[in-house]
């Protein structure tokens, strides 16, 4: 998937958006009075916060025929919830007939998520948009047969572009920095609303690409809202991918804002270095990247032992090094100690103009 490139010249497109008004989300996860407070606010300047009632409503036969019957080469991918198909719309215009590509997820009644996470991604989607959010299309309710459909990304996830094999085909540093500032958009805007909304499993995979490498948030079914006024974090079931998760999710339950930054830092350390956060085929002591890279990242030249090979020769060291910096005070083991999402966004676009074509240092 995607196209072998060196350094493409991208442009960065803006994340602006406008507050519309509107009827409030239907989001039973959230309360009304909270999604009314928001509707109004501007988060980062990015975004708004609208009722959708365009979401189409498909027919499981519509979607069986979209993907030619799930056909094995339509196949995307395959989480928690379903699998994820590559599907053709029809539809008939006076102009002629349109066709339009998605991404179709079924649910798989055996899965780790379900009816819940399947509704509460409609009630999310439905009523927010963002230029770092995926952008919902509609859904399927036909017996047991649920599913979502969702624009086509074109590039796939950040996981495949940074982990698969071909070593001539990769993300440029240009590249990596512009996904990343895209990615905390996303995380700041869903922070930046009045009743904070907590990713709860970012990661690389949650990570979606456009045909012009836009960052767009996926997987919204473990969302949770943030903790009410008056209280810092919210006590739930530990839900989510092991590796990317703080500290203080994994062994007590207590769900921050700040635990999604965590997550960010550990993301970032995979663009750095071009490594999953866990790998159980690499040595023990190697296995689980933080612990590896933590020690390593403080010093300039050891990072670049462990940085990206493929980027070695056509990046901006500085940047590098201030990404390994950004990445450790976003993994603090204490979450009051790890910066806002706001902060990073500030932080990233300084180091992503730092370090456009034209100002490169040859690591």
């Amino acid at each position: 998937m995607g196209v072998c490139y060196g350094k493409p010249h991208l442009p960065t497109p803006s994340s602006k958006g406008n507050v519309k008004s509107g009827q409030k989300p239907s989001a039973s996860w959230c309360s009304a009075a909270s999604h009314n407070a928001a509707r109004d606010k501007k988060a980062s300047g990015d975004g708004k916060i609208v009722a959708d009632p365009s979401l189409a409503l498909f027919s499981f036969a519509e979607l069986k025929e979209a993907t030619k019957n799930w056909r094995a080469d339509a196949l995307l991918g395959e989480g928690g919830f379903g699998r994820v198909y590559k599907g053709t719309l029809h539809k008939k215009q006076q102009s002629g007939r349109t066709e339009t590509i998605v991404a179709v997820k079924f649910l798989n009644p055996a899965g780790a998520q379900g009816y819940t996470e399947w509704g509460r991604e409609i009630d999310f989607l439905g009523g927010l948009s963002h230029p770092n959010l995926t952008k919902l299309l509609g859904y399927c309710r036909e017996d047991a047969n649920l599913a979502l459909v969702y624009e086509f990304m074109q590039m796939g996830s950040l996981e495949k572009q940074l982990f698969r094999k071909s070593s001539n085909c990769h993300l440029g540093w240009d590249v990596r920095l512009k996904i990343a500032v895209g990615a905390a958009k996303g995380l700041a805007f869903l922070h930046g609303l009045e009743r904070q909304i907590i990713f709860r499993d970012f990661k690389s995979s949650n990570i979606l690409l456009d045909g012009s490498y836009m960052a767009k948030l996926t997987d919204f079914g473990l969302v949770r809202c943030g903790p009410p006024e008056g209280l810092s974090h919210v006590s739930t079931q530990f839900m989510g991918t092991f590796a990317y998760a703080a500290p203080e999710y994994r062994k007590t339950g207590r769900l921050y804002v700040e635990s999604d930054v965590y997550s960010f830092g550990i993301v970032l350390l995979e663009i750095l270095t071009g490594l999953r956060a866990w790998d159980p085929n690499r040595p023990p002591s190697k296995a689980t990247l933080l612990k590896w890279a933590k020690p390593l990242l403080s010093s300039q030249n050891e990072l670049l032992t462990i940085m990206d090979s493929r980027l070695k020769g056509n990046c901006d060291v500085y940047s590098v090094f201030q990404i390994a910096q950004l990445a450790l005070k976003c993994v603090q083991e204490t979450p009051q100690f790890r910066p806002s999402m706001t902060i990073i966004v500030k932080e990233l676009e300084s180091i992503e103009a730092a370090s456009a074509p034209g100002m490169l240092q040859k690591a």
